[in-house]
């Protein structure tokens, strides 16, 4: 058998054939419904330890999909999946007739069965149905990939990975672990207090992030807008309007390059609570990473690279200038004269822009030299004010704003803020990234009037939060492409022509590597 689920069409052909002949025979190879009695789930957790060579007199009425089918005379053994597991059919001439076990044999694996029949265990205690009678539910027109190597090209994975769930038992066990992680996030910050809000996708500028965005255009409206590149903006005029505890977990939109930590499209948790600070939010984030891994693991230890990290609190706190002077072995700061910065900036062979600061150019030998060397897991406090336009200035140093970046691993998982609420300086920081816009940055964004005017009416003390949920799932899961913890990623066009006009590509993207899963920059 080949590795792709486009077997030769002889395959395809032969089956439908076979819907041909059920359907003359008044045989619908797709009925309307199948009334089950539980699920195989269910089944296991009622019969966990029933003896070997047992038979019940317990009838269910179970359905999935055939994965496995072996006879041996007249018995034939099948493995039937759904949502909930796996379990054994135990299918005989003796029980069905000849008629019947022949018409079992016809089935093909991937077709969708329903069957009653009793629970049983094999001589080896192989927990089974004993199969009484059967129904074809949807027919399989399409042979599944060999169950052993499943599909072997990464981008037919993420292409059809309806089919790679079929046959992939580890990418079935990442995504229970996204779901579990993404219910252990509500369940934890509802308890908290926090609400869940909806706030739009569609912007009529974008803001909240350094970020490249998608463009559309609104008919009705005459109107050009962006999809959004984060979740803050819209967040906190919530807690202007009086909510003290806000999230929202929900897809933003970056058109940037593709790579192991960048899909156009991911997820992002932002939360934001009044009356705290940059202090609190590290006392969230790590109580809520731990959480989350004892939920989806049953542990808080993780492995990275075939090391054993532990995420149970408290985790490491180190300045941004220390961490430098620690792995780089140079001590640099935002007050210093950018002719300076930009002689350590060679020595460590970090390119730059000669429009860049002092605060930029620190935070661009930080990612060069010393981020990467962070097993974690460490809170990196402290970001010059020049990179973080919506970060409240730091309570001791003017050059510096009340920020922190977690680093676990060599990479960042979450950003969070003491959050800017002074509207002057606000509105000067804005002004600033407008003209960076003017100049040519096509991450930086102009002045948002409307946000302006709300934090006007007053924005409390506020801390903020945002973690990257794919990178969150890749870390507890143990993976090391964010493509492994998305469903659908961004997959390269299947159509020859397509890749053709394509053939010049522009190389794999880092774009954003620092601002991906944050709230800002």
């Amino acid at each position: 058998m080949t590795d792709t689920p486009e077997r030769p069409t002889d395959e395809r052909t032969r089956r439908l054939e076979k819907v041909e002949r059920m359907r003359a025979a008044g045989i619908e190879p797709y009925p309307v419904r199948f009334d089950r009695s539980t699920t195989i789930g269910g089944l296991r957790e009622k019969f966990p330890d029933l003896e070997a060579g047992t038979e019940t007199d317990e009838v269910v009425r179970i359905a999935g999909r055939l994965l496995l089918l072996r006879r041996q005379g007249k018995l034939t053994f099948a493995t039937m999946r759904d949502g909930s597991g796996a379990v054994q059919l135990f299918v005989s001439e003796g029980e069905i007739g000849i008629e019947g076990h022949n018409d079992f044999d016809a089935l093909d694996l991937g077709d969708w069965v329903g069957v009653e029949g009793v629970v049983m265990t094999t001589r080896k205690g192989e927990l089974s149905v004993k199969v009484r009678s059967f129904q074809l539910l949807a027919k399989a027109l399409r042979p599944l990939p060999d169950k052993w190597h499943g599909l072997s090209d990464v981008d037919t994975r993420f292409r059809q990975r309806y089919v790679d769930l079929i046959v992939n038992e580890d990418a079935r066990r990442v995504f229970e672990i996204r779901f579990k992680v993404m219910a252990a996030i509500r369940d934890y910050l509802g308890s908290l207090g926090f609400i869940e809000v909806e706030t739009p996708v569609l912007h009529d500028q974008a803001g909240g992030a350094a970020a490249r965005p998608f463009l559309t255009h609104h008919n009705a409206l005459d109107m050009d807008l962006v999809l959004r590149i984060a979740l803050e903006l819209h967040l906190k005029r919530l807690i202007v309007a009086g909510f003290d505890k806000v999230y929202e977990m929900g897809r933003v939109f970056r058109n940037e390059g593709l790579s192991t930590r960048h899909n156009p499209e991911f997820t992002m948790l932002e939360l934001y609570e009044a009356f705290v600070d940059y202090g609190e939010m590290m006392t969230l984030t790590e109580e809520l990473v731990a959480h989350c891994a004892m939920v989806a693991l049953g542990t808080t230890q993780v492995i990275h690279d075939g090391e054993v990290l532990e995420l149970a609190p408290p985790w490491r706190r180190v300045t941004l200038r220390d961490a430098i002077i620690e792995h780089a072995g140079v001590d640099v700061h935002p007050s210093m004269p950018v002719e300076a910065v930009r002689i350590l900036c060679d020595k460590f062979e970090v390119p730059y822009e000669q429009s860049w600061g002092s605060g930029k150019l620190m935070l661009e030998i930080y990612e060069k030299t010393t981020e990467h060397k962070l097993v974690g897991p460490v809170f990196v406090l402290d970001y010059p004010r020049e990179v973080s336009p919506l970060a409240r200035v730091h309570r001791d140093d003017p050059t510096l704003t009340e920020r922190f970046e977690a680093i676990i691993g060599g990479r960042e998982l979450a950003n969070a803020f003491s959050e800017l609420n002074d509207p002057v300086d606000q509105r000067e920081r804005f002004e600033a990234q407008a003209q960076l816009q003017a100049d040519g940055d096509a991450e930086a964004h102009g002045v948002d009037e409307d946000y302006l005017r709300a934090i006007e009416y007053g924005l409390p003390p506020t801390g903020g939060l945002g973690i990257g949920i794919d990178r969150l799932v890749m870390l507890i899961a143990g993976v090391t492409s964010i493509r492994e913890v998305i469903l659908f990623p961004q997959a390269r066009p299947e159509r020859p022509e397509v890749i053709r006009a394509l053939a010049v590509e522009e190389p794999e993207s880092d774009i954003g590597s620092d601002i991906e899963t944050s709230p800002t920059n």
